[in-house]
């Protein structure tokens, strides 16, 4: 067993590779040894991380995918096999939202999340998949959130994929769990990204709104939440399988919590 800090002679594929998490993961399994297929609609910002991979001295392949089309995610998984003989590790980390009232989302607001975040990762799934059942052996780690099981206003499309994602990890798990595949989810609460700025926090006052919620009193950062994601893609997880990592600091467990009554001192 090779622990979780060498990845050594292994294939991995990230999704939505260009910024923010997935790019985090592929440059840290790229430090780790593996040659990383970086996927994504951006060729350019594909092209970015697959020169700062190999001016580290890794190996990288860059392989342009809209996930939403099953054609070209078989088209893709086939290249990479055909390029590094295999694949071990699949991340599956591109996602769409905006955040939206349920009874204002169009069919095509609606659609347009749900056929990235789940249609798009099952494509990538059952693709990557009978390619690790195969061969005997394989990592599949889809990227959820909270809100899939406690609910949160303006993600009705967002929640309903991320749950499927959840559904999808546990019933893999067992049907492939037998045949050398883990399937895991991770689920990353409020991350400091540059997409997070702009889409969920904006403003200091909804910054603030959301630190509020969070025990830890604090953002995640980028490499934490990777570090989380490693390990299950590592063989030292070879027995974790159809689990669910929350790395949040805490925030989903409060979001019932009520103000407390102030404390004052016996006199």
């Amino acid at each position: 067993m090779k622990g979780f800090d060498s990845f050594t002679g292994q294939t991995a594929v990230v999704t939505g590779a260009g910024t923010g998490i997935g790019r985090g993961f592929a440059l840290r399994l790229a430090e780790l040894g593996a040659t990383v297929a970086l996927c994504a609609r951006r060729v350019d910002r594909l092209e970015a991380v697959a020169e700062e991979i190999r001016k580290a001295g890794g190996k990288a392949l860059v392989c342009p995918l809209d996930i939403r089309d099953a054609d070209a995610v078989e088209a893709v998984m086939q290249k990479v096999v055909d390029e590094t003989g295999r694949i071990d590790i699949m991340i599956n980390n591109a996602a769409g939202n905006f955040v939206c009232r349920a009874e204002e989302i169009s069919a095509r607001g609606w659609d347009a999340v749900v056929n990235i975040v789940l249609n798009g990762s099952a494509y990538c799934t059952l693709a990557a998949g009978k390619r690790m059942v195969a061969q005997g052996s394989g990592k599949i780690l889809n990227i959820t959130a909270s809100y899939a099981w406690v609910g949160g206003p303006g993600t009705v499309h967002s929640a309903t994929a991320k749950a499927g994602l959840i559904a999808m990890a546990k019933t893999l798990a067992v049907e492939w769990g037998g045949r050398g595949v883990q399937v895991n989810c991770l689920c990353p609460g409020f991350v400091d990204t540059e997409q997070s700025h702009e889409v969920l926090w904006p403003t200091e006052e909804g910054q603030q709104h959301i630190l509020d919620r969070v025990p830890a009193g604090r953002f995640g950062t980028i490499e934490e939440t990777v570090e989380a994601g490693v390990y299950l893609c590592s063989d030292a997880a070879n027995y974790v399988n159809g689990e669910v990592m929350t790395i949040d600091g805490g925030e989903w467990l409060n979001k019932g919590a009520l103000a407390l009554p102030e404390v004052k001192e016996n006199t």
